[in-house]
């Protein structure tokens, strides 16, 4: 069965007797934790005292699973198999062996998988649709910034915090992206200023910036013609010491993109052929359709003309600093209205 991660303790305590397998997928790490520690938990409740933990990678045999499965305990403790997945692809015979064994797993064992995000692919395939089936599958997504505050919120009082309106906005602003710094920082009100309510000024003083962003969080943000929020992941960007070289890379790629499913559009191509040959999944098609209607191919040329004058600058063959340009040309993709630079011959 699938459970949603808000509900999975819930869920959990619903259940008398252990199922033969729980699969926890997703890249959220803080939540991805936290699921497999309630699961634990769960199954320690259970009688689950011992655990073993096998890592799959290249070289790994799927037979070690039904070896484990099937050796007697010397103590006839009851065991939970934890295999760490990873990114790591099932091929055809280890769907094969891991379908047999829910068919007849051991009665003293369950498993429990964790894996990164699967794609649709995976989550088609025979392997995962068993699980579903005789199992509990927790699916993680990322916590998107319209949420951050309701689960801010929801955390904090779950801590015996108020956050007024101000504070639990820049609580946010302050950790976007990154949840394992955001339970840090709540833990740290927590301890700062127990049983008050917090506003803006207590996490001004107790709060560090903490925003996890990456080069993908920035062309999106551009995409979404997000300006304020483009020149703050690009500050961040530089104040981590991330290479100008590679955020002009990831602008240029989203660029040439667009540009590519214009060409296509204005052909009469069919606008989900066109992302699926440029590898756009999920939430990001509606997202590069908007960018598509409000930038114009005209002006998607001369922002890449720019770039190659940008790439000149991190040669140092021009003058200019490289991170000034990145600035401009993000905040021109993002549809701030500033003249095109015109760099020095």
């Amino acid at each position: 069965m699938k459970v949603k991660v808000e509900q999975l303790a819930s869920q959990l305590s619903r259940l008398e007797q252990a199922l033969p397998v729980y699969l926890i997928t997703g890249d959220e790490p803080l939540l991805c934790g936290e699921s497999a520690d309630a699961i634990r938990r769960h199954l320690r409740g259970l009688g689950f005292s011992e655990r073993e933990v096998m890592h799959v990678d290249s070289s790994f045999s799927w037979e070690q699973l039904l070896e484990s499965a099937n050796a007697l305990s010397l103590f006839a403790e009851r065991k939970i198999i934890e295999i760490r997945l990873g990114s790591q692809k099932l091929n055809k015979a280890s769907s094969d062996l891991l379908q047999r064994y829910l068919e007849n797993p051991a009665p003293d064992n369950t498993l429990l998988i964790l894996c990164d995000r699967l794609d649709k692919g995976a989550k088609q395939s025979a392997w995962f649709k068993k699980i579903e089936q005789c199992g509990v599958l927790v699916e993680i997504w990322p916590v998107e910034a319209e949420q951050l505050g309701p689960w801010l919120a929801q955390r904090a009082a779950a801590l015996g915090l108020q956050l007024n309106s101000e504070a639990q906005q820049l609580l946010a602003d302050r950790i976007e992206g990154n949840l394992l710094a955001a339970r840090q920082e709540l833990e740290k009100l927590q301890l700062l200023y127990p049983d008050q309510q917090i506003g803006a000024e207590q996490v001004i003083e107790a709060v560090s910036d903490s925003s996890r962003f990456d080069i993908f969080a920035l062309t999106d943000a551009a995409l979404q013609g997000q300006v304020v929020r483009c020149r703050h992941i690009l500050q961040v960007l530089r104040q981590e010491g991330n290479e100008a070289t590679i955020v002009l890379w990831a602008l240029t790629r989203d660029i040439r993109m667009l540009h590519a499913i214009q060409r296509g559009l204005a052909s009469g191509q069919n606008y989900d052929q066109l992302c699926q040959r440029e590898r756009i999944w999920g939430k990001r098609k509606l997202l590069v359709r908007n960018a598509c209607r409000r930038i114009n191919s005209g002006f998607l040329e001369r922002l890449l003309g720019k770039a190659a004058d940008i790439d000149l600058a991190i040669k140092g063959q021009r003058e200019d600093d490289p991170w000034l340009l990145l600035d401009q040309l993000t905040l021109q993709l993002s549809g701030c209205t500033l003249p095109l630079m015109e760099l020095p011959a």
